[in-house]
């Protein structure tokens, strides 16, 4: 019956010399304008094997050349999940049994019923033992009876079969995010379905080590896989990822595409699986960045002040005094800094697509830091006394210590809305290294910030460098005012671009409230009275608003400054658009938060050189604004391998991309548009 219906295909064998020996089989007749299922049917000889779409580290997949009558089109090559073959260390993605690659094919409306479609193409494949290999072809047709519209076409029953053999498409996203030794993939995965002895296959060629270890794991419904980067990969981190996750054990397999987000950490190793190796050198290189990074933010002008004032504060005390101080204050500056870490690597675990300064995104984080940094220069300008930052303060014994280890908190908070030099890929590690790993990194992070202050305080010979006491102290603690009110006038600014004239006149209000508390306080204690049981209270009352109530005010306008290279919001639509058509691409991460990118625009971004050349090498320039919440650009610096801002990448055209430095100079980008 499957005869008289045309179901059955002439088919023409490749000839019997070959290994592996090929045939084309069509599924069924089809009516005008219908899509029908070929098959090439792939049968190797005993000790042969052919190859996947992407054949690994050696090897070549199947191709077809068709020859089609006028109007009928081929799909793409659909092919059954792949076995894994190593040999003398290379990995290979076979088949060494008989397979079927499903090709849809598509009938064109104008096509006669009762006609019969000639189908012809050339094949070509490799074909493999664990020794030789030899190029193999054939030709291979079928035909296909066009049938009349409605009517019954009995289709062929090996389909069944090698459908059956295809990948089943993942119905939930799966997102990846580059690590400093490769990629990690988390691909949804019911946590009660058994898995044994499973092999993740990716399409793309070059981007993945294909014989290096897969680490598999499971964090509750989330398979987590870790694969070590292709030796030969450069540049910036693919824009997907898509492959199979054969299951094993001949139980089939799951196509997925992955895209740039959010990934748990390495969970609950597979059931006989090795835990992955730990990465000490990755630690090692990390926690040095974090170090190096934590140092250079003590030249912040919202620290610098703060320190130069503790560390004169120190000069005056004996030793003891000085070491506890220190002590106390480092401990503060880390804690803040375990803290702040702490809760981005949780609210990433819990899905949320945040990074490095997450804090400084948020209006009611802005506002508090603009009371804070008010309330500093208020202190440092001599309208009242704080213990932790006065001068005559920090006398030794618990309120000094107490004192100082809240600055310590206080510096640490305000100090790190940024990377800097050396921090940006110490914090991309802590993204992807496990927790404790992590939590190590921004403890160095905060040990670094501290080290100058630490080193002074146990380290006599530099205290006795210090200015000697005397009355020039005042005046200078009366100069630190200034970098602090800069700071506070950025932070005003910040907010305004944060949340809108409303929200930051609201937050400026409460901050002349907080100064006029302060000043009455100042008064108090110049009269020798006690004014911390109704300063603390009104503090407390005014600090909620700014994180509770002036956040209600913000907007979500974006400011759409004029660029002098033509800057376009980011988007990766955008960016895939630009490099389709093979143009030079410049794209950059900033916020307003970020004193190195607004250095770096400054310099080297919006300048005339840099608009010259750009111009006249045709650059097309995207800039992310991540100075609010943006979950698109958090999933792009995650997979870049970047924790914050600044990132820059450029993309020549035709050409491999490339990151560049954190810190540039007025030549870097117009040398690139020339070369």
């Amino acid at each position: 019956m499957l005869a008289l219906a045309g179901g059955i295909p002439a088919r023409a064998d490749s000839p019997p010399t070959t290994h592996i020996h090929a045939a084309l089989v069509a599924e069924s007749a089809a009516a005008p304008g219908e899509t029908v299922t070929l098959a090439l049917t792939m049968r190797p000889d005993p000790g042969w094997h052919g190859y996947w779409s992407n054949p690994g580290d050696a090897g070549l997949p199947p191709t077809l050349d068709w020859t089609l009558p006028a109007g009928v089109s081929a799909g793409e090559m659909q092919f059954p999940v792949p076995q894994t073959l190593r040999i003398a260390g290379l990995m290979n993605h076979v088949y060494a049994h008989d397979f079927a690659i499903l090709i849809p094919l598509t009938v064109p409306r104008s096509v006669q019923p009762g006609t019969t479609l000639a189908i012809r193409a050339q094949a070509h494949w490799l074909a493999c033992t664990d020794a030789i290999c030899v190029p193999e072809d054939a030709e291979v047709a079928t035909t296909i009876p066009v049938a009349v519209p409605g009517a019954a076409k009995p289709g062929d029953p090996r389909f069944a079969n090698w459908r059956a053999a295809l990948p089943a498409p993942l119905d939930q996203p799966a997102t990846f995010a580059a690590t400093p030794v490769g990629y990690r993939l988390a691909i949804p995965f019911p946590a009660g379905a058994a898995l044994a002895d499973p092999h993740l296959f990716i399409a793309a060629d070059g981007v993945i080590d294909y014989a290096a270890p897969q680490r598999f794991s499971r964090s509750g419904d989330v398979l987590i896989v870790d694969l070590a980067k292709s030796k030969t990969a450069s540049g910036a981190p693919p824009s997907s990822l898509s492959g199979v996750l054969a299951l094993g054990a001949d139980r089939g397999g799951i196509a997925f595409a992955a895209h740039p987000g959010v990934v748990p950490a390495a969970g609950a190793p597979l059931s006989g699986a090795s835990p992955a190796p730990f990465a000490w050198s990755v630690l090692a290189l990390a926690v040095l960045g974090a170090l190096a990074g934590g140092l250079v933010l003590n030249v912040m002008p919202c620290v610098f002040p703060i320190l130069s004032l503790k560390a004169l504060a120190l000069a005056r005390g004996n030793s003891h005094h000085a070491r506890g101080e220190a002590l106390a204050y480092t401990g503060g500056v880390m804690l803040a800094c375990l803290l702040l870490g702490g809760v981005m690597l949780g609210l990433r675990a819990a899905g949320g697509e945040v990074g490095w300064a997450f804090q400084l995104q948020d209006p009611g984080v802005v506002a508090v830091l603009l009371l804070l940094a008010i309330a500093i220069t208020a202190n440092f300008a001599g309208l009242y006394e704080l213990p932790g930052l006065s001068l005559s303060g920090g006398a030794p014994g618990k309120g000094g210590l107490w004192g100082a280890f809240g600055t310590g908190l206080l510096a640490a908070f305000v100090a790190t809305p940024c990377t800097g030099p050396f921090m940006a890929a110490a914090m991309g590690a802590a993204l992807v290294l496990p927790t404790v790993a992590a939590l190590g990194v921004f403890a160095a992070l905060g040990l670094g910030l501290a080290l100058p202050f630490l080193a002074i305080g146990f380290v006599p010979a530099l205290r006795r460098r210090l200015p000697r006491p005397g009355a020039w102290m005042v005046w200078f603690r009366r100069a630190m005012a200034l970098p602090m009110a800069l700071t506070a006038l950025a932070l005003a600014w910040l907010a305004w671009r944060l949340g809108g004239v409303a929200y930051a006149s609201a937050a400026l209000a409460l901050a002349a409230a907080m100064l006029v508390l302060l000043a009455l306080a100042g008064r108090g204690q110049a009269a020798g009275r006690a004014v911390a049981r109704w300063v603390l209270p009104g503090l407390i009352v005014l600090t909620a608003l700014a994180g509770g109530g002036v956040p209600r005010l913000a907007t979500a306008d974006r400011h759409d400054d004029a660029s002098l290279i033509g800057a376009r919001p980011f988007s990766q639509a955008a960016l895939d658009a630009a490099r389709a058509a093979r143009k030079p691409v410049f794209v950059y991460f900033t916020a307003d938060w970020c004193l190195t990118c607004k250095v770096n625009e400054h310099v080297a971004n919006e300048t005339s050189a840099t608009a010259a050349a750009f111009r006249k090498a045709g650059v097309v320039v995207l800039v992310g604004d991540w100075t609010r919440r943006d979950p698109a650009i958090t999933r792009f610096l995650t997979s870049a391998g970047a924790a914050g801002v600044p990132l820059y990448l450029w993309y020549p055209a035709g050409g491999e991309p490339r990151k560049l430095p954190q810190v540039m100079t007025p030549a870097t980008l117009s040398d690139l548009a020339g070369e």
